[in-house]
């Protein structure tokens, strides 16, 4: 059953967890194998939890693959956090993904920012406006490139039914220009992770998305505490504890972000199989060994992984 709209805002005000998607041995997508993972993200109290987010690597599945994921994640989930479904790439596949989020069992959809060349602010907006109407739950904005304006974030926090906004640019003097602008009703979310989560939050963003909670999220969960609490000094020791975690993770353009997060949860003992191309996959040897040193020093390299 959805989530009532409210709850689902305040699970947006907190951690906002992008699940890897799992494949087998013959790269085919594997659900099930993430049935731990978010066992484990839900004990440790995570708020929400994104299907088909970049985490997910969702612009290297196919549609059908994306499908399947949205079907079936929820079910896994089951109640014990809210369900976001990512949608996009072309209008026809996004409205059609956002048309069957709610039978699908997703609290609420986000909506990835149109990745084309030729992107006008105000197709943008046409974009979202036909995306929330067809999926009729909360939506999210996923803001990657705040090279629009500010009259066009604006007017996109204006579409019927969005209620927050994912901000995952570095700009935070124009994220606070655009909390202002949007006013009350809709809630940003430090978009970059558990790093950037002091600024964005020193500016009025609530929560942040996370990646890290694919294995670690009692990590996630003492860094929002600690920005609930006001205890900066705090949050940033918390962050400074998996700064090597997100330093791999950075390498080769970032493209080791899901690539370290998979590597690490197959050394743990969860087989979620190898990160797509264009990712950065397999890790180089050197990033490999650190990868396993960090691993055994936070006590979760899995003894078979470990000889």
């Amino acid at each position: 059953m959805t989530l009532p709209p409210e709850r689902v805002r305040a699970a947006l005000t907190g951690i906002s967890g992008i699940l890897v998607t799992p494949m087998d041995a013959e790269d085919r997508i594997a659900p099930p194998r993430l049935a731990p993972v978010i066992a484990r993200a839900a004990a440790a109290g995570v708020d929400a939890l994104t299907v088909n987010g970049n985490t997910g690597e969702f612009y290297s599945l196919s549609f059908a693959e994306a499908e399947r994921m949205q079907a079936e994640v929820p079910a896994l989930v089951a109640g014990r956090a809210a369900v976001v479904a990512g949608v996009g790439r072309s209008i026809g596949e996004a409205t059609a993904l956002a048309r069957r989020a709610r039978a699908d069992g997703a609290d609420a959809i986000m909506v990835h920012q149109p990745p084309d060349p030729f992107v006008a602010p105000r197709g943008v907006v046409a974009y979202v406006a036909k995306i929330a109407d067809a999926a009729g739950l909360p939506v999210v904005l996923y803001l990657r490139n705040d090279g629009i304006g500010l009259p066009a974030i604006e007017a996109l926090c204006r579409v019927p039914g969005v209620v927050g906004v994912k901000w995952a640019t570095p700009n935070v003097m124009v994220l606070a220009q655009a909390i202002r602008r949007a006013g009350a009703d809709v809630s940003f979310i430090c978009g970059l992770a558990e790093p950037w989560a002091p600024p964005m939050t020193a500016l009025g963003a609530q929560g942040f998305t996370s990646g890290l909670i694919n294995l670690v999220p009692e990590r996630s969960v003492a860094i929002l505490q600690a920005l609930r609490a006001g205890d900066f000094a705090r949050a940033n020791a918390e962050i400074a504890a998996i700064h090597g975690f997100e330093a791999l993770r950075s390498e080769e353009q970032n493209g080791a972000n899901v690539a370290v997060v998979k590597a690490a949860l197959t050394l743990s003992g969860i087989d979620v199989g190898a990160a797509r191309a264009p990712a950065a996959w397999p890790l180089p040897p050197g990033s490999a060994a650190a990868l396993r040193d960090l691993l055994a020093g936070w006590g979760m390299l899995q003894r078979a992984a470990a000889e």
